[in-house]
């Protein structure tokens, strides 16, 4: 189970949720698509997921779109973690992980439902998530490989 965990970039629940969603979902394209050329899925984006009364007397909404970006980047730091070990499962992870993020911009680029501001945040880490891993990754196999001049 552990090896499955180091191989998988987490970073594809959040795209896979946006998935579902944008591929799943039509919306009303008379207020976004028509008038302001703009992603029907940008209204289900914007809903309020919870709202919470403030001390300020204010209320705090979190919309759905907000949420996952919050997984999202929960996720990512679990994932820059997990990139501290070199073995073959971390160069197998940063290569899906690559994978992950052409997918993503092909996916941003061709299809109107992932033209979203919260899209292009996730796909941002997902591209984060690759250079970070590879830099960090790099930074650990040559402390490794200047440790082991030591002991020769």
């Amino acid at each position: 189970m552990r090896a499955l965990f180091s191989f998988f970039p987490l970073l594809v629940i959040p795209v896979a949720i946006y998935n579902l969603i944008a591929l799943t979902y039509s919306g009303t394209t008379v207020n976004y698509d028509a008038v302001n050329n703009a992603s029907p899925l940008l209204e289900l984006l914007s809903d309020s997921l919870v709202t919470f009364p403030m001390i300020s007397g204010v209320n705090w909404s979190i919309t759905n779109g907000e949420m996952l970006v919050f997984v999202a980047i929960t996720l990512l730091f679990v994932e820059i973690v997990k990139s501290t070990s070199t073995g073959t499962s971390s160069i197998l992870n940063h290569a899906v992980s690559m994978i992950l993020f052409i997918v993503c911009l092909v996916e941003f680029l061709l299809m109107p439902n992932f033209a979203t501001s919260t899209f292009f945040i996730i796909m941002s880490m997902t591209l984060l998530d690759v250079l970070a891993g590879v830099i960090v990754t790099i930074v650990s196999a040559r402390r490794d490989f200047g440790v082991g001049e030591g002991f020769a």
